[in-house]
């Protein structure tokens, strides 16, 4: 049976997502959990940044009293690394944090790596995404275009771990009317047929506001809210 999907608008590996953190552990019904942190879209900030990430990841969750290891993928090239295929492939959660979404999607997509986060999950194994991983893991991803004029919004496939959703980090730091706009153009886009793999989901606890959305008005699957101080959006 598939395994959960936690999508967390922000604040990973922060000690107020210890309790939210613990019930994921919890979800793998191991005593001692084996733990992936994948940091891969912070790479593009810079090494220093990544290797923070990463060790940051390790500390939080081995607090929690987990077994926890870094998979350092940079690239593409980093990602068909059987080594870290392994790693994946015996962890009971696999995590990745934020970072560019854009980057940690290309290096992923059809990749060793990326094969075996849906393998993973296929097994049961809890998938949890922050900030640019949550997006990634979704069934849809937006992109502020960079050049000429930044509207409308660029939607492309992400990795299709929840079906039927998309996610917009941070929703406190963008202007009520433009996330409303946002989640207005998603709706309305064309039924997508990307292979989708999300069954199950989990509402995660930020401390930022983030919102969950459907892909398009005719979008099947588990959808996922995002829930912060109390508050849930969709």
């Amino acid at each position: 049976m598939p395994g959960p999907v936690a999508l967390v608008g922000a604040g990973e590996f922060l000690p107020l997502m210890a309790e939210f953190d613990l019930g994921l552990l919890a979800a793998t019904a191991r005593s001692r959990p084996r733990v992936v942190v994948l940091p891969t879209a912070s790479y593009p900030d810079g090494e220093d940044v990544f290797q923070r990430w990463a060790a940051m990841g390790v500390e939080h969750f081995s607090t929690l009293g987990a077994e926890v290891e870094p998979v350092l993928v940079r690239d593409r090239a980093d990602a068909d690394d059987a080594a870290h295929v392994q790693a994946i492939g015996e962890a009971d959660l696999v995590y990745l944090s934020g970072g560019r979404p854009d980057y940690l999607l290309k290096t992923l997509a059809g990749t060793a790596v990326g094969r075996a986060l849906a393998d993973a999950h296929a097994r049961g194994a809890v998938l949890a995404g922050c900030s640019a991983g949550a997006m990634v893991l979704a069934e849809r991803q937006f992109d502020f275009r960079r050049r000429f004029l930044p509207w409308p919004l660029r939607w492309t496939f992400g990795l299709g771990f929840v079906s039927g959703a998309a996610v917009i980090p941070h929703y406190d730091g963008l202007p009520e009317p433009l996330t409303a706009l946002m989640a207005l153009q998603l709706r309305v886009a064309r039924p997508s047929s990307a292979s989708t793999r999300g069954r199950r989901s989990w509402d995660a606890t930020a401390p930022g506001r983030s919102t969950g959305v459907p892909a398009s008005r005719s979008g099947g699957g588990a959808g996922a809210n995002a829930s912060a101080m109390g508050r849930r959006f969709s």
